[in-house]
């Protein structure tokens, strides 16, 4: 367990508030913190300058503009003080997250090298199968995967890219030369949430503090939108010329419905529900007040289990009822890829950089964090002796749901979870806790270290592309290692710097 990388201070003695020392020079008020990281000086010394009530009054301006736009995340089962309401404002962080420029690229380049052997593995999946042939990941763990869809088996998709739009989790620790090292914690390949967010979070910070994007050379990423269209309309069937792309949303109710309307309003497409689309004739249409139109490509935001209830679960009604035979025929395209969930399964985590060596014949640019898969006797051994130390997950879990971080947890609940990993450990893997990098946050007693990770968009059409950045998520309670909005963590603007 190695002590924590603060992106911002090279040193940060405990979790106190950060003590802005300020010296004046010439007129210029210059910070005296120590030890910070050089593409932070000059954010750090503007930070120094700002009074306290102005840096209050700009975050409560913030959460109110967020709250009037309806910038929100639904929580299910979630209950405010009154008993209502599922809806929740994501907190804003002020401070952001900065990466220099070096870093960035080899971030970028990593990141590309991953999404590519991941979306050949898929591809190899559902044809040839080469990779289990090979002996280099088991068979069983696909054939016996609830993501595996053996309806796409030998099914073609354009340009064989079956996640067009893929959300990488990276976090940062110190690795045992003192340094921070970039790890990828987990692939999210199906339906990956989050980039309004980034998107929102950008517009605020240059609306709210303007100067600073004039004094610092900050890639952009508004033009995000733009490169998705693009995305989407490469992947469109070759029955047509000029593609309509519309965004598959299963409605209001669900916790990322803002963001669906935000990408299509953004993209200039139309958000559809399952209700406003049929199939005739081999093709998709959706009903328009002008009669119907032929849809193309389809951005779904809906679970493949629900796309379509004559091929998948029969009671859904936030699918199109014959989907699946359009889509096999090849006179629709759907983003994502239905079965590209077989590749972002937590089970198969720890065979990707031997993915990147089997498909590319290239090492891996970023690294996994080491798993323990329980399902293989020895590591199930070591993870029953260490759960206190380990942080334990579903392989099927997600957004911070089915996981026990052992040293955050009481000696019952580490006993509850053995019993359920001796019952069923297919069903888990496991990793040592890391002490997630940190970044100086508003809390309330000030500005504080919290804990953060970074979700950068990669999209695959006919390249693989992505904005500089991404959105930083922040664990908002001291010393929490879970960043994920429905366990309360908040958000932060991501600059990657140019120069």
């Amino acid at each position: 367990m190695h002590t924590r990388f603060d992106e911002m201070l090279a040193q940060w003695s405990g979790n106190g508030p950060l003590q802005f020392q300020t010296q004046s020079m010439g007129g210029q008020t210059q910070s005296q913190l120590q030890g910070v990281r050089e593409h932070y000086r000059g954010y750090a010394d503007w930070l120094a300058r700002q009074p306290e009530d102005t840096m209050r009054s700009r975050r409560e301006e913030a959460e109110m503009i967020f709250r009037r736009v309806g910038i929100t995340f639904a929580v299910y089962g979630a209950k405010d003080e009154a008993g209502a309401g599922t809806e929740r404002l994501i907190p804003f962080d002020l401070i952001p997250r900065i990466i220099p420029a070096d870093e960035w690229r080899t971030m970028e380049r990593g990141l590309v090298q991953r999404v590519t052997a991941l979306n050949r593995f898929v591809h190899d999946v559902y044809h040839g199968q080469e990779i289990l042939r090979a002996g280099i990941v088991p068979a069983e763990q696909i054939t016996g995967n609830a993501q595996f869809r053996p309806e796409m088996i030998g099914v073609k998709v354009p340009n064989d890219v079956y996640s067009h739009i893929a959300g990488v989790d990276i976090v940062r620790a110190r690795n045992a030369q003192g340094q921070g090292e970039y790890y990828v914690l987990e692939d999210n390949l199906r339906v990956p949430s989050g980039v309004s967010y980034m998107l929102e979070d950008r517009k605020m910070m240059m609306r709210l503090f303007p100067d600073l994007f004039s004094s610092h050379k900050v890639a952009p990423v508004m033009h995000y939108p733009d490169l998705l269209l693009e995305t989407l309309r490469a992947t469109a069937p070759s029955t047509t010329d000029d593609p309509t792309v519309v965004v598959l949303t299963p409605g209001m109710y669900n916790s990322a419905y803002f963001e669906h309307a935000f990408l299509a309003q953004q993209m200039g497409v139309e958000l559809v529900e399952g209700q406003d689309l049929f199939v005739k004739d081999s093709f998709v249409y959706m009903r328009t007040t002008r009669g119907p139109k032929r849809v193309d490509v389809i951005y779904r935001r809906v679970d493949d289990d629900f796309l379509d209830p004559l091929a998948f679960r029969p009671t859904s009604t936030l699918g199109c009822a014959g989907l699946l035979d359009v889509y096999r025929a090849g006179n629709v395209t759907l983003c994502n890829a239905i079965g590209t969930g077989v590749a972002d399964d937590k089970s198969i985590y720890p065979y990707v950089p031997k993915m990147i060596e089997f498909y590319l014949g290239e090492k891996p640019i970023l690294s996994n964090v080491p798993t323990y898969v329980c399902r293989n006797k020895d590591d199930l051994g070591y993870v029953l002796a260490n759960l206190k130390d380990l942080v334990v997950k579903e392989v099927h879990g997600a957004g911070g749901y089915g996981m026990l971080v052992g040293p955050a947890s009481t000696t019952q609940e580490i006993e509850d979870f053995r019993r359920a990993l001796e019952a069923d450990p297919g069903r888990y893997i496991a990793q040592p806790t890391l002490s997630l990098s940190s970044c100086p946050t508003y809390v309330e007693s000030g500005i504080a270290p919290r804990h953060i990770d970074l979700r950068p968009f990669v999209l695959s059409g006919k390249e693989v592309q992505m904005v500089p950045g991404g959105l930083t998520r922040v664990a908002l309670k001291e010393g929490s290692l879970v960043v994920n909005s429905s366990q309360g963590g908040g958000t932060k603007d991501t600059w990657v710097l140019e120069v």
